[in-house]
């Protein structure tokens, strides 16, 4: 007797007069805890559940489950892929069941005995050969002399395919979607009336068959049943770049597999690009590649610090310097003379910039004047690069001053000789960047100078993996600060294109599509590039992205509603809507939330002065 059939039994007892002793059992703790605990069942019913001859009403959803009835002659490879890419709420189950081939044999041999008795009855009684009859006929023999040879087994195999919907309007949509995927392929469904329970049960993962309805398949039409061919961008090696929106499997890739090593990154301020490209550098760095960072708001500081990075603050104020005029040692494959001309080429680039501008007959006499500067210091063709000295900005200017006509060069160049800018070009190089992870940061240089400091920081990175082959990623971030002059936008084009000769990838981010796009070498840069990353775009650029990378507007409207760290990943000709994930303590490494930044710090600053005060303690 319950607790509360006591107390109405001691009520109802109270209403005779007389009196009656009705002792309560004390209830436990213990016992009402295990009186509120939920099953495993509890957990996963739904709130509510109605039967109907269609459908089952499972709470707030409705689920209707089908079957195949009949396939044509001939399967095709992936007819079920529009299905199982279709992008709706459905479960299928396959059911397939081998049937023994000497049972099958003998049914065989009493229908090709039929086949053939209707044929001799037809030709007996002069009438038209029936096509269909001879096809029966051939197919039953081939397929026979198959299962006799062992090339061919025979299976009874039941497919179904419940839907879900919230309404009966949006199930009736679904299901007369998947009824024209089907029956253009002369495949037919029907659903299970009166059986949606069996068919309901049949179709969750509990590997039970109560439908039991099945066609017979030999072996080769049933391998066009294959499941698992869902969009997917995942290899067998690679980093792991995100979630598949549209399945959730794993979209795994290995930049350096594909044609070009190069991938570009578009996606408006605040839409998770440096957080992606940050997990990106942190993974790859697992499997022992290189990474070079060009930083212009000194984002990866913190990212460089816990991998045991090396960092360079590059400003006028900086002690750190590089030289443009060095030179890389030749490679195997190159001659001194190759290495003497392509450097020549990227200094008149340089000087193009900073001056500028060049007229022609200036164009003319830098060149011929930084082929004299090499030659003051015994450098020429001939020469051996790995003991030299090369020479200075100044050394250039000194030889320029000697030259006619070239005062107005002299005068724009001084700046960066004599002049505020000097500490930052006119010095010998003292940069080392033979570490695992390098960043540049060009935050503290002024706006002016910005795409002067990428383009040297870019030269010399280049110069330096000439020098031995290995396997590394150039991370230019910000790039369309490279794009806004033509020379610097060039060289970007050209490292994009000769990468590759030296094991090198080069991820190219940026945030205004817009002036990245109006340079000439915008377009050339993506189409040299093998993985494209597309993350939440403004409606002012999506126009443009949506013309170059041909985008649906299926597509175009996903990037538009795209939360942080969601978008669209290139691989090549696949693409896939992904999601970026990260691990918590990937999260701690590589976030830019600036509160977690500053909690970060924080927790830093009271682990170091922790320290301060116990070694104080000690002594």
């Amino acid at each position: 007797m319950g607790i509360l059939d006591t107390l109405f039994k001691k009520k109802e007892s109270g209403f005779g007069g007389g009196s009656m002793n009705v002792s309560i059992p004390p209830v436990l703790p213990e016992q009402i805890y295990e009186k509120a605990s939920l099953e495993l069942q509890d957990v996963i019913a739904p709130s509510a559940l109605k039967i109907e001859s269609k459908s089952i009403n499972l709470g707030d959803k409705i689920a209707r489950t089908f079957f195949i009835i009949s396939y044509p002659r001939y399967l095709t490879d992936n007819w079920f892929s529009p299905i199982i890419n279709l992008d709706k709420i459905f479960d299928i189950s396959i059911f397939v069941h081998p049937i023994d081939t000497a049972i099958i044999l003998r049914q065989f041999q009493k229908k090709v005995a039929e086949v053939q008795s209707q044929i001799n009855v037809r030709q007996a009684k002069g009438m038209v050969r029936d096509p269909m009859l001879d096809t029966a006929y051939q197919n039953l023999e081939e397929l026979r002399d198959n299962l006799i040879q062992a090339q061919e087994k025979m299976f009874d195999v039941g497919i179904y395919i419940t839907i879900y919907a919230d309404n009966e309007m949006e199930l009736f949509k679904i299901e007369n979607e998947i009824k024209s995927m089907l029956e253009s392929k002369l495949i037919y469904i029907k659903p299970a009336l009166f059986q949606q329970e069996d068919g309901f049960k049949s179709v969750i993962p509990i590997n039970t068959d109560l439908l039991n309805i099945h066609q017979k398949l030999n072996s080769q039409p049933l391998s066009s049943v294959f499941p698992f061919i869902s969009f997917d961008l995942t290899s067998d090696k690679g980093i792991l770049y995100g979630i598949n929106r549209h399945n959730s499997s794993l979209v795994i890739f290995d930049r350096f597999s594909l044609e070009n090593y190069n991938s570009v990154t578009f996606a408006k301020s605040g839409s998770g690009k440096s957080y992606a490209t940050k997990l990106e550098i942190l993974r790859s760095l697992m499997f022992d590649i290189d990474v070079i960072v060009i930083d212009p708001e000194k984002e990866y500081e913190f990212l460089s610090e816990a991998v045991g990075g090396r960092y360079f603050n590059i400003s006028l104020s900086s002690d750190h310097h590089m030289n443009p005029f060095d030179l890389p040692i030749p490679r195997e494959d190159e001659t001194a003379e190759d290495v003497l001309r392509s450097n020549i080429i990227n200094l008149v680039g340089l000087f193009r910039l900073m001056l500028g501008g060049l007229t022609p007959e200036e164009d003319s006499m830098v060149d011929r004047a930084i082929s004299e500067t090499y030659a003051m210091k015994d450098i020429t063709p001939e020469s051996d690069f790995s003991n030299i000295e090369p020479p200075l900005l100044s050394d250039f200017e000194m030889v320029l001053a000697g030259m006619d006509n070239s005062d107005s060069v002299v005068q724009r160049l001084a700046k960066y000789t004599r002049g505020s800018w000097s500490t930052f070009l006119n010095r010998p190089s003292n940069v080392d960047i033979n570490k695992k992870f390098v960043v540049f940061s060009i935050r503290d240089m002024e706006d002016e100078l910005k795409p002067i400091a990428m383009y040297i920081i870019m030269h010399y990175i280049w110069n330096t993996i000439r020098k031995n082959l290995k396997k590394r990623l150039l991370v230019v971030d910000e790039a369309w600060w490279m794009m806004k002059s033509e020379d610097t936008a060039s060289f970007l084009y050209s490292i994009a294109k000769r990468g590759r000769k030296y094991y090198l990838g080069l991820a190219t981010i940026t945030q205004d599509a817009a002036d990245f796009m109006k340079s000439p070498y915008g377009v050339p840069i993506i189409t040299n590039s093998s993985i494209q990353i597309l993350l939440k775009q403004s409606p002012t650029t999506i126009d443009i992205l949506q013309k170059t990378f041909n985008l649906t507007d299926e597509e175009k409207y996903l990037l538009l509603e795209s939360d942080v760290g969601e978008g669209i990943f290139f691989a090549g000709l696949k693409h896939v809507a992904i999601k970026i994930i990260s691990s918590y303590t990937e999260d701690q490494i590589i976030t830019s939330d600036p509160s977690q930044i500053l909690i970060n710090r924080k927790a830093k600053e009271e682990h170091e002065e922790a320290e301060m005060n116990s070694t104080g303690s000690r002594f």
